[in-house]
């Protein structure tokens, strides 16, 4: 892989483990008032909210963390990719709906209050990263298995 592709890889790999791993610290600080926004999307069961809030940030937290590491990067994109689908699919919903809620994203204890369009938005750009990553990474995989080496 050419030292710009590795730049890129390293680059956004960092950016969504950090990413992760804020967001699951945050939440896990204040699970309560994360199981209020999750609520707020009017979406689950009642009782179900706080099973989603008690171990979505912990998920988060290792995925991230497993991206930080550079190990077990596939599963780990796998997890962010699909943990990022189904924030877009309910930050849509959300919108199509005309619900007017804070994405409780990174701040579950208030304050900073984010449009459910501007979450939308960040978390496509998210995906974007989550695709970039798993391409550059694919890419590096088949060139290491034709010369037998390992570069990223």
């Amino acid at each position: 892989m050419k030292r710009a592709q590795i730049f890129l890889y390293h680059l956004s790999r960092l950016a969504l483990a950090l990413t992760f791993v804020y967001a699951g610290a945050v939440k896990m600080q204040d699970v309560v008032a994360f199981a209020g926004h999750v609520a707020a999307y009017q979406i689950l069961p009642y009782a179900i909210n706080y099973l989603v809030a008690a171990t979505l940030p912990y998920v988060e937290f290792l995925a991230g963390l497993l991206l930080l590491l550079n190990t077990r990067v596939r599963p780990a994109l796998v997890a962010v990719g699909g943990m990022n689908l189904v924030f877009m699919l309910a930050l849509l919903s959300v919108l199509l709906r005309g619900l007017d809620i804070d994405c409780g994203c990174f701040d579950p204890g208030g304050g900073q209050d984010v449009s459910a369009a501007a979450a939308l938005l960040r978390d496509v750009g998210l995906m974007v990263l989550v695709v970039l990553v798993w391409w550059l990474r694919s890419r590096s995989t088949a060139r290491d298995a034709e010369h037998g080496t390992r570069d990223v």
